[in-house]
């Protein structure tokens, strides 16, 4: 029986523990496993897990304990369990600079013969700055990643297909524990709500929804700086009395609100692996809103259709004032990049902002909390600015958008089809074989890498920039 040691560093509940938590019960009949933690579980789960003390995220400046003696006590948890060692050490996120010596500690261990398996599900590159190693990610080890998009880019920057691995995510279907209703007067967004997720737009959305529906948003967010975001829009939708609610599933049973909604939206700029865009069809409701389509193509290749969705939702320059927009997109865009290419200049970025805005409008999910409120200010005070929106953006003029109830059962089928526990727990299995049998000789070319990653056309303020603080101050003061 093959013997897999997982490394995470710290197992809150959500994400990257969820997707532990289903390896282990994937492989459960089929190899022995560890799993390993810089932190304790938040929660009881339904495995054992050993703390592995300095492998856990540290504070900015801090130094944490030495690299050689976190691999020693990362190798001692492991003979502890299995005296002559694992099969193979997998490891969630690794290239994410959650702990300033990650690397250091993952280039021992393979100096020390443990043989690594590095499953990406967030780069750096990907709008993550503040989390960037400048040094060099581990080689002559096997990675694996969440999407095409993503394989896509590590075989442009310099590793070798037979030391790349695709592993979808499992999507855990919904299963209807009550009694199925008529769909109700509102429309789901079923999320946390973290920045990325463009709660601006949903609200937008809103405004167009026929027959007085409500939005309505699940889960407030955790993260300091998407809290203070999550409570400007709370004052913004006060302030206007809008028909939205935030925060639904901390009043309403989460699996009605699922099941009695009349669709499910989306409005998120930026997915990993796009749970977003599978879930929702599998309790048998309509999906629409923003496509992102290097994560759709995918879905769309098992046989998950996206009919109506959009890719941009264009609002005029004017509305927010160019000078001002220029002045913050091109700030931000400078800091952002010199973390990854200190040489890009001024004409560059000038050049780029001319070609993102070269028809006098701009995409609404470009736009951080600040602009996107001055757009839906408009909207709210000028009656004009909705048929102007409607010019811009046709599909605005039937909102609730109707779906074939035929494409809706056909994603269900395609989802329950191709992303379920048997063939993740195969394409674990074939991943983990194609590991032990075969070594490869590979480099990431970092500089091919932030540049695959970095498409100017997509860098929103609500991904690279800092929440502006002042900016809800300055509206409600205005």
């Amino acid at each position: 029986m093959m013997k897999i040691a997982y490394l995470h560093y710290h197992l809150k509940t959500g994400g990257v523990t969820t997707v532990i938590k289903q390896q282990v019960q994937a492989l459960r009949h089929d190899c022995d496993v560890l799993v390993l933690s810089g932190a304790h579980p938040e929660s009881e789960l339904p495995f054992d897990v050993h703390v592995v003390k300095g492998a856990g995220y540290t504070m900015e400046g801090e130094k944490g304990d030495a690299p050689g003696l976190v691999a020693d006590r990362i190798i001692d948890a492991i003979h502890s369990r299995w005296p002559g060692g694992c099969d193979i050490l997998h490891v969630h996120n690794p290239v994410l600079a959650k702990n300033t010596s990650f690397l250091t500690i993952l280039k021992i261990l393979q100096e020390r013969g443990i043989r690594l398996f590095l499953h990406v599900h967030d780069f750096a590159e990907d709008g993550r700055p503040s989390a960037y190693f400048k040094e060099d990610y581990p080689s002559d080890c096997h990675y694996g990643v969440i999407n095409s998009r993503d394989y896509r880019i590590l075989l442009e920057s310099g590793l070798c297909e037979e030391g790349v691995h695709k592993l979808f995510n499992m999507v855990r279907p919904f299963e209807s524990t009550t009694q199925k209703r008529k769909d109700g007067n509102y429309v789901l967004y079923p999320v946390r709500a973290i920045r990325r997720k463009n709660i601006g737009e949903a609200i937008l959305m809103s405004m167009f929804f026929r027959n007085g529906k409500k939005l309505m948003v699940t889960l407030p967010p955790n993260s300091d700086q998407d809290v203070r975001s999550h409570e400007g829009w709370k004052r913004f939708i006060s302030d206007n009395r809008l028909n939205v609610e935030l925060e639904a599933s901390l009043h309403h049973d989460f699996m009605e609100l699922v099941y009695n909604a009349a669709f499910i939206l989306t409005t998120s700029i930026t997915e990993g692996f796009g749970f977003s865009f599978s879930e929702p069809w599998t309790a048998g409701k309509q999906l629409w809103g923003r496509k992102i389509p290097d994560i759709c193509t995918d879905f769309e290749e098992h046989g998950v259709m996206f009919p109506g969705f959009y890719s941009n939702l264009f609002v005029p320059l004017e509305w927010m004032g160019k000078n001002a927009f220029f002045e913050k997109w091109t700030s931000c865009i400078r800091s952002s990049l010199s973390l990854f290419q200190p040489d890009t200049t001024d004409t560059d970025i000038n050049a780029l902002f001319d070609a993102l805005t070269s028809n006098g409008l701009i995409d609404f999910g470009l736009l951080d909390e600040y602009f996107q409120k001055k757009v839906l200010q408009r909207i709210i005070d000028d009656p004009d600015a909705s048929n102007e929106m409607i010019r811009n953006n046709s599909f605005l003029h039937n909102l609730c958008p109707s779906i074939d109830a035929s494409v809706v059962s056909g994603n269900n089928r395609a989802v329950r089809r191709h992303y379920n526990m048997d063939n993740y727990r195969n394409a674990l299995l074939d991943t983990y074989d194609k590991i032990m049998k075969t070594k490869v000789s590979h480099t990431i070319d970092k500089d091919k890498l932030i540049s695959a990653f970095i498409n100017t056309q997509k860098l929103s303020l609500l991904k690279w920039g800092p929440y502006d603080e002042s900016s809800d101050h300055r509206r409600r003061n205005a």
